[in-house]
């Protein structure tokens, strides 16, 4: 490994022949490792991890036409890695046969387990044409080191016949290894600092929790950096609403919009019209924060430079609790046992981003109103355009998840038509899983991983001993449900999205 010594101070370490003008200002921005590997026959390589993850890791694929992205497909031999990092990692694995597949691990642990940031960065490194295979053997050592052995099995049986040979011959080769299955990550860096007057709009969708919607908005007024504006979308039918309660003393300016239309994604999204600061705060109704939530939003995204964070969602114990409950929580689960790094999911309960990257995805896909998906679509939009979305431990909320109110509540008297039955409203046979759930997977996943989503579906379906023999007799019902599900979300992908 050669050395490079910013301007800071900081020692980076590369190797290959990298743009060096290029490494100070990738320095002081949120990645641990650069490389551009995409452009050196990477892209999407080691396409066998469908077995573990099918359509359940963002990351899975590599995202296309980016100058900068989130990306774990290192060539190991054209890449920079800030040392503090490197010293973590302990360098490449030697117990694999193959080269590639030690990059390849490199930019995996780096982004699924210590807590780092791999990036892919156009023009660092020049074009140039690999061949990236993986081994049989390699395969199956990667899977023992990192996932429960039932993932490797899955991958066994999954193989034409004709392969079983090898696949069983490498399978029992390979012997169980922790090499990188520890508890170590990259330490947590210290906030600095809000230097600049920043302006942050904070966005509440509700539901016939109106109580509890004042009591976050009293929290907001008690914060240590107060938001310029707060608005609340209130879809509480009028029979139901006090109007009278948000008649509140705030320091911060304050909208109420009392929702005709349906669902929390219109819901954002109205709110989003009147956002004019420079981040925006997604927060659910049903949350309490400490004085400090705020605060360590914007110094946890001015300090590690990034687009957007999810906060610490922590789940209270009864919907009764309170910020007291929450700060004895905190006393015994710090932040020693805490990592940060990118994001892996997206929660509108508590997240915080700039608004030029919400302007860039046009906010929420409405077709995701009435079921369930919305926040992991949000998210991987946002990271398909660019955007580098981090977990911030710092900005803590209490979860209270009342059992009544939000945006999930249908009468059980009169069934409510949902959004994604576009006009064919469901009878007899309910679609499972949800179609909104359908529909992000077939937004952003590949038949194959599809197909896979499919099998594991049916697989964990069939996993409880205990009720495998009734659930063989309801097979059939299954499948038609599953269709049925695949039915409703092709008919919203042929639609396509939706903002308005």
């Amino acid at each position: 490994m050669r050395e490079y010594i910013t301007k800071k101070g900081e020692l980076l370490l590369y190797r290959g022949n990298p743009n060096l003008e290029m490494l100070d200002n990738l320095s002081d921005g949120p990645g641990h490792l650069w490389h551009s590997s995409l452009d050196q026959g990477f892209r999407n390589a080691f396409p066998e991890l469908v077995y573990q993850t099918a359509t359940f890791w963002w990351f899975i694929n590599d995202f296309d036409s980016l100058p900068r992205c989130i990306s774990w497909r290192v060539n190991p031999n054209e890449f920079v890695v800030r040392a503090s990092a490197w010293n973590l990692i302990g360098g490449f694995d030697n117990e694999y046969q193959g080269d590639f597949i030690k990059g390849i691990e490199i930019g995996y642990c780096l982004l699924r387990e210590l807590g780092g940031v791999p990036l892919y960065i156009s023009h660092l490194f020049p074009k140039n044409e690999n061949t990236v295979n993986v081994s049989t053997y390699d395969r199956y050592l990667f899977y023992r080191k990192h996932f429960n052995v039932v993932h490797s099995k899955y991958m066994l049986i999954r193989q034409p016949l004709l392969n079983w040979p090898n696949e069983f011959r490498n399978f029992f080769r390979v012997k169980r290894n922790n090499s990188f299955q520890n508890k170590r990550f990259l330490p947590l860096k210290t906030l600095n600092p809000i230097d600049d007057d920043l302006d942050v709009c904070v966005v509440i969708p509700t539901m016939f929790r109106q109580e509890y919607t004042k009591r976050l908005l009293e929290d907001y007024s008690c914060q240590s950096y107060l938001p310029k504006k707060v608005i609340v979308v209130d879809a509480t039918p009028l029979e139901y609403r006090d109007e009278s309660l948000y008649d509140l003393e705030l320091p911060f300016n304050f909208l109420v919009i009392w929702q005709i239309s349906e669902g929390s994604c219109m819901a954002r999204n109205e709110a989003l019209q009147h956002c004019d600061g420079d981040y925006v705060i997604f927060g659910d109704d049903d949350i309490r924060i400490p004085p400090d939530f705020v605060e360590n939003h914007l110094r946890f995204l001015i300090t590690y430079n990034a687009d957007g964070c999810n906060g610490r969602d922590i789940r209270a114990t009864h919907y009764t609790n309170d910020l007291s409950d929450l700060q004895s929580y905190l006393l015994e689960n710090g932040l020693s046992e805490q990592k940060s790094g990118v994001a892996h999911q997206f929660s509108n309960a508590n997240s915080c981003v700039r608004t030029n990257w919400i302007n860039k995805v046009r906010g929420n896909d409405i077709n995701f109103d009435g079921g369930y998906g919305e926040d992991s679509d949000f998210g991987l939009r946002l990271l398909k355009s660019g955007a580098v979305l981090m977990y911030n431990p710092f900005s803590v909320n209490l979860h209270l998840k009342p059992p009544a109110g939000g945006y999930r509540f249908w009468s059980n008297e009169n069934r409510v038509q949902k959004p994604w039955e576009l006009g064919m409203p469901v009878k007899g046979l309910k679609p499972v899983p949800s179609p909104t759930i359908m529909y992000y997977n077939m937004k952003h996943f590949t038949s194959r991983q599809l197909k896979e989503y499919k099998y594991k579906y049916f697989l964990l379906y069939f996993a409880k001993r205990s009720q495998m023999l009734k659930r063989a007799f309801s097979i059939f019902k299954k499948f038609k449900q599953y269709n049925l599900s695949q039915w409703y979300a092709m008919r919203l992908i042929q639609r396509g999205e939706r903002y308005e």
